[in-house]
């Protein structure tokens, strides 16, 4: 296809070539965030990603005359399509030159290697499971990134969007949101009548109760709980949840992670991290070395910036209603002060989630991107 050849990736050298084309693809982009190359490398690699337990996948790039020009992956994750009853096909890790015939070289070998494995749709950006990145950004493109979500180019969607069969599957938004300098009026009352009426209350555990005593565990099963009806979620099994545990409960600063309890059960969860964005451009491609660890632990240690990224919120059905969310965030907002954190970056939130959009408007806040999967039957 006009020159196009398609490589599978075949073994180590190819996928570190795989991962390398995205760091090439966007150095010296100012919006653009390098993701950490050794957490790139342990997601995609089979052996280190508890998700294969549950998934297969292939991963191909795209050369021409040569020069690698773009890069995709191809995933069939087994748990999700028996949960939502279908036979799809995900593709993620998507990027490419400006050039259609690349882009549709690529989402033809996964659409073809979906055909061989009897899938009948193929829906993306998605990752193995629903922590990893999703969408593909359709607005926004000229707000500063963050290690958690994707970043494009603008002419990304305008290449799908030209594609016979291509519609839209599910949007994202993320907002910016200025934080207070006091407690919103709302938040400290409904705060004040959760406590008094139902009991509940805000935990900070310790790193050894999280990580000993289990209760790590029961946070990420709290997540089964409260994400399990959202698009494309797949099950976490007791692997992926210990993975999870070890990447975030491990180093997070348990001041920003906040629990709320009623008696001994854990009904809800915040959890938050000062904002890698600024540090990791200054990486060389996301990794720690020469200088890369230093700018890392000027954020995970101090926090030298003015930015937190609200990473993973979750309530127990039964418990929204009863203004649990408020107590997570009349915590947190109370941390983030002390910290001296100016503005809070959500992650992506469902536009037709409106329980969880409409928390916002209690507070300063502007929605600074949208982030579309795209589904296509085969």
């Amino acid at each position: 296809m006009n020159n196009v050849e398609i490589r599978r990736v075949a073994g180590q050298k190819e996928l570190a070539q795989f991962i390398q084309f995205y760091y090439d693809l966007y150095r010296g982009s100012d919006y653009a965030v390098p993701f950490l190359y050794l957490d790139e490398l342990a997601t995609l690699r089979r052996d280190k990603n508890p998700s294969f337990e549950c998934c297969d996948a292939e991963y191909f790039m795209a050369f021409r005359d040569g020069r690698m020009v773009g890069r995709v992956a191809a995933i069939i994750n087994r748990r999700a399509n028996e949960r939502w009853n279908l036979r799809q096909i995900r593709f993620g890790w998507f990027d490419f030159i400006d050039d259609t015939a690349v882009s549709t070289a690529l989402l033809k070998a996964v659409e073809d290697w979906g055909r061989e494995k009897g899938m009948t749709e193929m829906a993306g950006p998605l990752g193995f499971i629903d922590t990893d990145r999703e969408g593909m950004l359709v607005e926004g493109f000229d707000h500063l990134s963050t290690m958690y979500i994707n970043y494009n180019y603008p002419y990304y969607p305008q290449h799908i969007e030209r594609m016979a069969g291509f519609e839209k599957a599910n949007d994202w938004v993320e907002m910016k949101v200025k934080v207070p300098e006091q407690v919103p009026d709302k938040f400290a009352k409904i705060t004040e009548m959760v406590r008094r009426r139902y009991g509940l209350r805000v935990h900070k555990f310790t790193r050894k109760e999280l990580i000993e005593g289990d209760y790590g565990r029961k946070i990420f099963d709290l997540l089964n709980a409260t994400y399990k009806d959202l698009y494309g979620f797949s099950q976490l099994s007791d692997r992926q949840i210990a993975k999870l545990v070890n990447d975030y409960i491990k180093i997070a600063d348990l001041n920003l992670v906040t629990v709320v309890m009623d008696g001994d059960a854990i009904v809800g969860f915040g959890i938050t991290f000062p904002s890698f964005s600024e540090a990791l451009q200054k990486t060389r491609d996301g990794r720690f070395l020469p200088f890369g660890w230093w700018h890392m632990l000027k954020i995970l240690k101090w926090h030298k910036t003015k930015t937190v990224d609200l990473l993973l919120i979750g309530v127990l059905p039964e418990y929204r209603s009863k203004g649990a969310n408020a107590l997570i965030f009349d915590d947190l907002i109370r941390q983030f002060q002390q910290y001296g954190f100016e503005w809070a970056v959500t992650g992506p939130q469902m536009e037709s989630n409106e329980g969880v959009l409409s928390q916002w408007q209690y507070l300063e806040a502007t929605q600074v991107r949208r982030h579309r999967c795209y589904r296509k039957m085969l």
